[in-house]
């Protein structure tokens, strides 16, 4: 699948943090049981590959990507652990260049106008806006939809469960885009135990009462 296809499949894709690689496949069956099918496992801790490694053979049904990419190096490791799409937060020459390599779609970071007209040169017409609510939130994404119409926007950082509708209503504004959000994967030992699904918001995911 193409990076549009896959980030089609579902409203929200949550980014994990995964600390223990036993709470990895768990947390993989709760959210795709959910409905969220689409995970992007970050290369924030010594266990991301492996878990993505973990989460493929054990998930089928999941799509999962790995984020944080930030060298060109990590396509190849990535590559390794099946990886079956990747996330940076920019976007430089080098790692437009790794990807063309890389056996999965990119969905590459942008910040800036500028950055954006870089990216789709490039060939990205799928475009993770970071950090979104720094980068001006929902106004800018309504901003760039109207000169960038063939863009898709898949906005991240700094979305939080108050203003995650307001994201997610963009496209009844012309603007076409998914919300990314986050988790946090150690957060869910308990419940994921018992194989329940979190209910994800973006920047966490929240408890049960």
């Amino acid at each position: 699948m193409n990076i549009r296809e896959i980030v089609g499949l579902a409203p929200v894709i949550p980014v994990l943090t995964v600390t223990e690689l036993d709470h990895a496949v768990p947390l993989a069956r709760a959210l795709a049981a959910g409905g969220l099918r689409v995970l992007e496992i970050t290369l924030r801790t010594p266990v991301a590959l492996g878990a993505i490694e973990a989460m493929r053979k054990a998930v089928p049904d999941a799509i999962v990507g790995v984020g944080t990419l930030t060298r060109a190096v990590d396509f190849a490791a990535a590559d390794r652990a099946g990886a079956q799409f990747g996330v940076t937060p920019g976007l430089t020459p080098e790692l437009a260049a790794a990807s063309r390599g890389a056996r999965f779609p990119l969905l590459p970071g942008v910040m800036t106008p500028t950055e954006l007209i870089t990216a789709r040169a490039a060939g990205f017409n799928v475009l993770k806006l970071f950090p979104a609510q720094q980068a001006g939130g929902v106004a800018m994404l309504q901003a760039l939809g109207a000169p960038f119409p063939d863009v898709l926007f898949c906005p991240t950082g700094g979305i939080t469960r108050a203003t995650a509708a307001d994201y997610l209503a963009l496209a009844q504004c012309g603007v076409r885009g998914r919300l990314v959000g986050g988790a946090q994967g150690n957060a869910q030992r308990r419940r994921l135990g018992r194989h329940r699904s979190p209910r994800p918001r973006c920047g966490g995911t929240e408890e049960d009462p």
